[in-house]
């Protein structure tokens, strides 16, 4: 080959795999910065990072995607395989397998916003763990003592419960937790609100408000966490957020919901001058019904005191007193010949002793009564030496406590006009007339001085 030939052959140019990746990365980053894709997802897959992983794809292709954590956790509802979606992102290469993907930003449903995608997802959630089920749903208190109230203090909703609950139950009293009722952040306070009355339990019912708007403004009670913290409340709950037409997932998770929060409040307690008409008109009924069992009561007795068994019962009665009246004759009789016999036992058996030896019979009886009056006198000398021991002790302890044995030591009792015991100076005045008891004879005095 000629020289001028060689000349013309273009010089190759060898890539590596990795320059040539970065050489196509770089190529798709520079033409596709910004890019928006739809399609339907599969193979999804959420890594514990964070990361989101999947494939959108459509009926004759498909390209990988990735959202990672920081993106995310703004998405407002969770992909999964087989919904369709819009994709906002970039494209690039993963050069370590050597794929082109979509690193996406943004993501929504295809069709129907991620808003109600997400509430919708998390409805189906909630109510197979049973939290809608009406079975765990609890019941109001007839009269609260105390309503718990958790929305914004600045709102007309606060303004109108007050208004509504002072119109039916005056004396109600209301606390009021002060929450955020929108915008980030809005959610945790909410249910901390939540949480703040169960763990002081300050009140018996609990009102969670907010008034009407979009979606977007009603999404703190869509919240996993606010649904969670009203499934875990043991005050009872009533959700009264938006207007009659709007529905959030607190609605379904709360005891009751209520379609504005004035009817919250007309709900939460009745007039109070219901309760008077009630209590009034149950004691009506119950005055009725005691007069009737009254009634009742009277008509029975007065057909049992007719009825045939007693008439019988009178004369079963008055035959059992004859009973008795013979058997008193005949027990008198018994007795007289018992006497009788007696008697006559009595003659045979004094005829018999007239026979035994008297004297004898005399000296026996003598040596007991002697023995006797010995043991007598013997018992009695160690008892009164006993009682004389315990006069002695007696003795001496009114010795040693006596006023005179104290009066003995120098002490005197001072007495005023009236006979008094003097103890205070501020008893007695100046010139006030005093008796005075020493042990041995008593003075008059008059109170020229005194010293408090």
């Amino acid at each position: 080959m000629s020289q001028s030939l060689l000349n013309f052959v273009p010089e190759r140019k060898i890539f590596t795999v990795s320059e040539l990746s970065q050489e196509i990365k770089n190529l798709l980053e520079k033409r596709f910065p910004d890019v928006w894709v739809t399609g339907e997802v599969s193979n999804f897959r959420g890594a514990t990072s964070g990361h989101l992983y999947f494939t959108l794809k459509d009926a004759s292709a498909q390209i990988r995607a990735v959202c990672f954590r920081n993106q995310a956790r703004y998405l407002k509802f969770k992909p999964q395989d087989g919904i369709s979606v819009i994709a906002r992102g970039h494209l690039s290469v993963y050069e370590a397998r050597g794929e082109y993907q979509l690193y996406v930003d943004y993501l929504e449903p295809a069709g129907i916003g991620a808003l109600q995608l997400a509430f919708e997802q998390l409805k189906q959630k909630l109510a197979a763990e049973g939290l809608f089920d009406p079975a765990r749903k609890k019941p109001l208190p007839v009269l609260p003592r105390a309503v718990g109230v958790v929305t914004s203090p600045t709102g007309a909703v606060i303004r109108d419960i007050l208004r509504v609950l002072r119109r039916r139950f005056r004396n109600m009293n209301v606390a009021l937790y002060p929450v955020r009722v929108q915008g980030e952040g809005a959610a945790e306070e909410v249910a901390e609100g939540i949480e703040y009355f169960n763990g002081h339990p300050i009140v018996d019912v609990l009102i969670v408000a907010r008034g009407g708007g979009s979606i977007e403004d009603l999404w703190a009670f869509n919240e996993e966490m606010v649904a969670r913290a009203i499934a875990a409340s043991k005050v009872p709950v009533i959700s009264a957020v938006g207007h009659e037409t709007d529905f959030t997932i607190a609605d379904f998770v709360a005891d009751l919901r209520a379609p504005t929060p004035s009817a919250a409040a007309e709900l939460v307690v009745h007039r109070k001058q219901d309760f008077v008409d009630e209590l009034r008109e149950r004691a009506r009924h119950m005055s009725q019904a005691v007069r009737l069992k009254l009634s009742e009561a009277r008509e029975a007795l007065t057909l049992l005191r007719m009825h045939q068994v007693f008439q019988a019962m009178r004369t079963r009665i008055g035959e059992r007193a004859q009973r008795v009246d013979d058997d008193v004759v005949e027990l008198a009789r018994l007795m007289r010949q018992k006497l009788h016999e007696s008697r006559h036992a009595w003659l045979e058996v004094s005829a018999g002793i007239v026979r035994y030896d008297f004297r004898r019979l005399l000296n026996l009886k003598r040596a007991s009564l002697a023995e006797r009056d010995r043991r007598f006198e013997n018992e009695f000398g160690r008892y009164l030496l006993d009682r004389r021991n315990r006069l002695v002790q007696v003795e001496s302890v009114l010795k040693e406590r006596s006023p005179l044995t104290i009066l003995n030591r120098g002490y005197s009792i001072t007495r005023d006009a009236q006979g008094h015991i003097v103890r205070d100076a501020a008893q007695v005045a100046v010139g006030d007339d005093l008796s005075i008891r020493l042990a041995r004879g008593q003075l008059g005095a008059t109170v020229r001085n005194k010293e408090m």
